[in-house]
C-alpha cells in the first residue's frame, strides 16, 4: 500500500454468499479443508483477533504469534500478547516486512479492511439467515484474484467452497 508501512495486512476468513461468518461466537459450518488451508497460510505468521474470537478458539494458535485486541484492562493470556487497539498492533510491526493475518471477528474485519493488502477468502457456497456476524461489504473492483481453488461438498466439507487469494489493485 502507499501509506508507507512495510508490513502487509491480510484478512483471512470463510464467508458465506450472504457475508455470514458466524453465529453465537462460533463458526456455522464444518470445513476441514478450509481449516487445513487456514493453518497452512497462517503458520509462522502473526495472527490478530478480537477477544471474542480468541475465546471462541479457546487457546493461542500454535506456531503463530498470537495478538488479541481488547478494551479490557485486566485481560491477559498466557502465550499471547494483549493490546488495547489496532494502532498498538500496527506499532508492533512498524519496522517489519511481515505479513500479519487478521482473524476476526466482524468488528476487527470492518476496522482493518481499508488497510488490507490481501484477502484470503473461502467463499462458502450457501446462505445462513440466522448468522449474527457478517464480513464487511467489499468493493470487489478494488481487488484481483491471484490464487483460486475449489473444494466440493463431501465428507470433509459440509458445504462446497472456493478459496481465493485477492491482492489489492494499484
Amino acid at each position: 500500500m502507499s501509506d508507507g508501512r512495510s508490513f502487509k495486512i491480510s484478512l483471512i476468513a470463510a464467508v458465506a454468499d450472504d457475508r455470514a461468518i458466524g453465529r453465537d461466537n462460533d463458526l456455522i459450518w464444518k470445513l476441514r479443508d478450509d481449516l487445513a488451508l487456514f493453518k497452512r497460510v497462517t503458520v509462522e505468521h502473526a495472527v490478530v483477533m478480537g477477544r471474542k474470537s480468541f475465546e471462541a478458539i479457546g487457546k493461542p494458535l500454535p506456531k503463530r504469534r498470537n495478538i488479541v485486541v481488547t478494551r479490557r484492562d485486566d485481560y491477559s493470556i498466557e502465550g499471547a500478547e494483549v493490546v488495547s487497539s489496532l494502532d498498538e498492533v500496527y506499532a508492533l510491526f512498524a519496522d517489519s516486512d511481515e505479513e500479519v493475518f487478521i482473524l476476526g471477528g466482524g468488528e476487527i474485519y470492518r476496522q482493518t479492511l481499508s488497510d488490507a493488502d490481501y484477502l484470503y477468502i473461502s467463499h462458502v457456497h450457501s446462505e445462513f439467515p440466522d448468522a449474527d456476524t457478517h464480513f464487511p461489504e467489499v468493493d470487489w473492483n478494488e481487488w484481483e484474484v491471484s490464487e483460486e481453488e475449489s473444494f466440493p461438498q463431501n465428507e470433509r466439507n459440509e458445504f462446497a467452497f472456493t478459496f481465493k487469494k485477492y491482492s489489492r489493485k494499484g
